[in-house]
């Protein structure tokens, strides 16, 4: 899995829970919806500002849409986890 795998996941949980379609998400990003999808089913990697708008249209924070994401600078590699 990547973590653009894990952040889709939690990306999907949060909208389901504010119980709003992909379309109302976006409305409320300033993002086209199948920038949701994409970000949704982990087609894309999303830039600092668009989790930061995520996080505020959701009532989240940005640390809750990257939960279970975590680089182990040792290694050189992400370690992905189940979040909280």
């Amino acid at each position: 899995m990547q973590p653009r795998h894990r952040f889709a996941h939690n990306l999907l949980q949060a909208r389901l829970k504010a119980d709003i379609s992909q379309a109302e998400l976006a409305a409320r990003c300033q993002l086209h919806r199948t920038e949701i999808s994409l970000l949704e089913r982990g087609g894309r990697e999303p830039r600092l500002g668009t989790i930061v708008k995520l996080a505020g249209a959701l009532g989240t924070t940005p640390g809750r849409l990257c939960a279970g994401i975590a680089w182990l600078p040792r290694a050189g590699r992400f370690e992905l986890s189940e979040p909280d």
